[in-house]
């Protein structure tokens, strides 16, 4: 299982890595590896802003479709837009090519977990 160090990550399956204050959001290995082959992400609400664990959007895999939290509170400024042509990037690679969205963070304070504790959370 792939859980690098230099990220964070949240209950729902998230990981963030903020950069000054843009950040970007992906779902984790473990998350991809759980629902399979996503075929589709729907995300709508760029230009939103919107508060930590809200609903930001949805991927659709072949067999369910999971929402996607805000990990932190900002402002969506903009989605992968390679997404929607190639969804199966976040599996092949969910931390690098398969990244979702870029976020003007607001607020850095949440329930954000390190490397570590994300590990121990899903049993690594």
């Amino acid at each position: 299982m792939n859980i690098p160090k230099e990220l964070l990550y949240t209950r729902d399956h998230e990981w963030i890595k903020i950069d000054g204050d843009i950040a970007t959001v992906g779902i984790t290995d473990f998350a991809q590896g759980e629902l399979g082959d996503i075929v589709y992400v729907e995300i709508e609400t760029i230009g939103e802003t919107l508060e930590a664990e809200a609903v930001f959007g949805s991927v659709e895999a072949v067999k369910t479709v999971s929402d996607l939290m805000m990990p932190i509170t900002g402002e969506l400024l903009s989605l992968n837009e390679e997404l929607e042509a190639n969804p199966e990037l976040i599996n092949t690679d969910p931390y690098g090519a398969g990244w979702m969205v870029k976020i003007k963070v607001q607020d850095k304070v949440a329930n954000l977990l390190t490397s570590a504790e994300y590990s121990a959370l899903i049993g690594g």
